[in-house]
């Protein structure tokens, strides 16, 4: 038995679909942990791509069972809109593959607005937000003012508390956002109609989770966003509305921290960011060009041109303290075939003092400056590779410095999109492969 947990080391963006899927292989069951639609996972399997926002990225492994957690906000209309699209393909989700935690909380659609509305306002200083209500969802349920999947399952107290919580959203988007009220009817039954719908899938996640570990099955937690996006510990408030390090599966999934048996942290081997905040180590040039397009980098969900830059061994060093990583897992080292000099921010200058850290106060964060070690790029493809031992040898410097400036080892590499696209050096979950 062993229980994983995968997150992200830098701003998200960094690979974690595939990962995931990869490590389904040897997984019974994958739990999503937080987040909301915000996030977008891809895999490509042969020739189909698959993009996914709510549902794990487990799902196309047809024996295994997928759980999203109660930390997790849930778009109704988006999560009914994967499992259609599953099932065009060829993929139908039975509700037995798929089940839903009854205390997630429902984003709806005064949260959209209110997201959209309050990011209007902001002028030329805009966090980023995907306008998909996240972030007023999850006030609402940290003000005790929210609506969980199981509150839709019976219609009176649905009404009853859509109806109290409405009259003050109205207030709010009438006066201070200056958009138009929404009406209960309209919103209570477009929601019964999710009800039935949702209804099979719904079940007590945590219960579920309590009783595979005593049957001594194998769990994978999957993170979505990155841990520089953390409500706490991210370069706020350019950040997510939830905790994406790895505490955060324990609360989201309702599971006991001792039970985790390793936790992988996923680093893109460049550096990307989509939306606003600090970035040390961007590349406004040609370089930055080249890797953006040679590395597709566009969001899966918003579809908005990533900023990239080198990688920032900054980051990813305080995402191993703040997950306590296991382990790490390099993605997209293809995308850097042919850049003749590398770098790595190995440290920053902040007000002329070096800093192994990043600063917490956004105002230093904006203004550090990265020190960079160059090392030699490779102009061979990576294409086909399938073993570490037959890496150009400054590929394999590259890794080896990874490792030594991270204090932790690399068990998978990934040379491409495509599952077979990657060399395993180490499986959290049997061990060295």
């Amino acid at each position: 038995m062993a229980n994983v947990i995968v997150v992200g080391t830098q701003w998200g963006d960094e690979g974690k679909g595939k990962i995931v899927d990869l490590l389904t292989e040897y997984a019974d069951i994958i739990v999503r942990f937080q987040g909301g639609n915000n996030a977008g996972h891809t895999i490509v399997v042969g020739d189909e791509k698959f993009i996914f926002h709510l549902i794990p990225s487990g799902i196309l492994h047809p024996q295994k069972k997928c759980l999203i957690g109660n930390g997790v906000v849930i778009d109704p209309a988006v999560l009914l809109a994967e499992l259609d699209s599953l099932h065009a393909k060829g993929h139908p989700i039975k509700p037995g593959r798929l089940l839903i935690s009854e205390t997630a909380h429902l984003i709806m659609p005064y949260h959209r607005a209110i997201d959209q509305g309050r990011e209007g306002l902001t002028g030329g200083k805009k966090i980023g937000t995907t306008g998909r209500g996240i972030g007023p969802c999850y006030e609402d349920k940290i003000a005790r003012r929210g609506i969980k999947v199981g509150d839709i399952l019976h219609g009176p107290s649905f009404r009853a508390k859509l109806s109290e919580v409405l009259k003050e959203k109205n207030f709010y988007m009438e006066k201070y956002l200056g958009l138009k009220s929404m009406d209960i009817e309209d919103i209570y039954n477009e929601y019964m109609t999710y009800a039935g719908r949702l209804a099979p899938y719904v079940a007590n996640v945590s219960i579920i989770l309590d009783e595979a570990v005593k049957a001594k099955r194998h769990i994978l937690f999957e993170g979505a966003q990155g841990a520089h996006l953390d409500i706490d510990h991210g370069t706020y408030p350019f950040v997510t509305s939830s905790n994406t390090i790895a505490g955060g599966a324990c609360c989201g999934a309702g599971i006991g921290p001792t039970r985790i048996d390793a936790v992988i942290g996923i680093c893109k081997a460049y550096t990307t960011r989509v939306g606003s905040g600090p970035f040390p180590t961007e590349l406004e040039d040609a370089t930055g060009d080249r890797i953006q397009q040679r590395g597709a980098e566009f969001g899966a969900t918003t579809g908005r041109k990533r900023r990239c830059g080198w990688l920032d061994a900054v980051l990813v060093s305080d995402s191993v303290r703040l997950s306590g990583l296991s382990g790490l897992a390099i993605t997209k080292l293809d995308v850097l075939t042919g850049i003749p000099a590398l770098k790595i921010a190995t440290h920053y200058l902040s007000e002329g003092q070096p800093i192994r850290y990043r600063p917490s106060r956004i105002d230093l964060m904006e203004n550090v400056n990265p020190v960079y070690e160059e090392l030699k790029g490779w102009p061979e493809e990576l294409t086909g590779i399938r073993r570490l031992e037959d890496l150009p040898k400054a590929t394999k410097g590259y890794l080896s410095r990874i490792e030594e400036l991270t204090g932790t080892k690399i068990m998978i590499v990934s040379l491409g999109p495509g599952r077979d696209e990657t060399i395993m050096l180490h499986n959290p979950f049997r061990g060295q492969s």
